[in-house]
């Protein structure tokens, strides 16, 4: 009876999923073009957009708008203000991926400020994709990168407010709560650029769940789950609940896709759609978004869930600085 009963699920939400209309992209006619998720990825595009506009790589631009997250930026799911794991340490993942396929990575990484320009340095400096926990940090502090404590004040309270109850439960759409010490559970900022020149980058950086077991790593490190970029083809990103994107090597999947022919919406929702088909308990809970960027610049996105929002910024007439919502298979934002 379960069996039929998942199968009748997961038939009723692929066909809702089927009858939505069609999900346009955003076109750019040639150009420079950076997209970030959430909406504080306006603050990101806004520190990446000075080195596109200058004629600069979509790679410098990608990690400038990253570091922005990192240090700048006070929010519970990235970086120095992020929630730790349930034994009270903060653990930082994140990636860096060109077009031409070159890409690095680190996980677990403990008080290092900028895991993204780490993850640089693991791409450019070593014959390794990725580096975790006490090895990234040693490399990290070979390299020169300082060691500092990176847990607040307001994240050891909010920790310490956990520990009350112990209760750990994904929250849809917590990275729109932005003050710190938040009880938010995931996750990420993904930033996409392409630059003048036509090339593609992307970055992922994230403190990860919060109150996850310690060493738990999702996917914002994982090329290929978090993040894939393919200067033949385009680049996807995503966010939300990074056990699913793993399971479905969910940004490489987009970028295939497109790859096939499909727009970078249709792309997003064609992704999420193999993710509903095979957990539809599980979508009913979790949010799971995408955002990518074909090699021409266009620009899609879909989320499972309603309140998925990207930013855009290039130098298209008019605001230049947008903030998007993504259209989503469950219309009814969730709580």
């Amino acid at each position: 009876m379960g069996n039929r009963r998942q199968f009748l699920q997961a038939t009723m939400l692929a066909a809702g999923a089927a009858v939505l209309p069609r999900v346009e992209s955003t076109p750019v006619a040639g150009g420079a073009r950076v997209v970030s998720t959430w909406d504080f990825g306006v603050g990101a595009n806004a520190a990446a957009w000075p080195v596109l506009a200058r004629g600069g790589s979509a790679l410098d631009a990608v990690e400038a708008g990253a570091r922005w997250a990192e240090a700048d930026l006070c929010n519970p799911t990235v970086g120095r203000c992020g929630n730790p794991d349930r034994d009270g340490v903060l653990t930082l993942d994140a990636s860096i991926m060109d077009g031409d396929g070159r890409c690095g990575a680190v996980a677990a990484l403990e008080d290092i400020a900028h895991p993204v320009s780490v993850a640089r340095a693991v791409m450019e400096k070593t014959p390794h994709v990725m580096l975790v926990g006490a090895g990234a940090q040693q490399f990290a502090v070979a390299q020169g990168f300082q060691k500092t404590p990176l847990l607040t004040d307001s994240a050891r309270d909010a920790w310490r407010e956990w520990l009350k109850t112990s209760k750990y439960a994904p929250q849809i759409n917590a990275e729109r709560q932005t003050r710190p010490g938040d009880k938010t559970n995931h996750d990420t900022l993904g930033i996409l650029a392409r630059d003048a020149q036509g090339r593609l980058a992307g970055a992922c950086t994230t403190s990860g769940m919060a109150w996850k077991l310690h060493g738990r790593v999702g996917d914002s490190p994982i090329i290929g789950a978090g993040l894939y970029v393919d200067n033949e083809v385009g680049a996807a990103t995503a966010s939300g609940v990074g056990e699913e994107m793993i399971r479905n090597a969910a940004s490489f999947l987009v970028v295939e896709l497109m790859r096939q022919g499909r727009s970078p919406a249709d792309a997003c929702r064609e992704a999420i759609d193999r993710v509903v088909r095979k957990r539809p308990e599980a979508s009913k809970t979790l949010q799971v978004c995408f955002l990518a960027m074909n090699k021409d610049g266009d620009v899609g996105a879909f989320a499972l869930h309603r309140g998925f929002v990207y930013a855009v910024q290039d130098a298209s007439p008019g605001p230049h600085d947008r903030l998007q919502d993504a259209a989503s298979v469950y219309r009814t934002e969730q709580k």
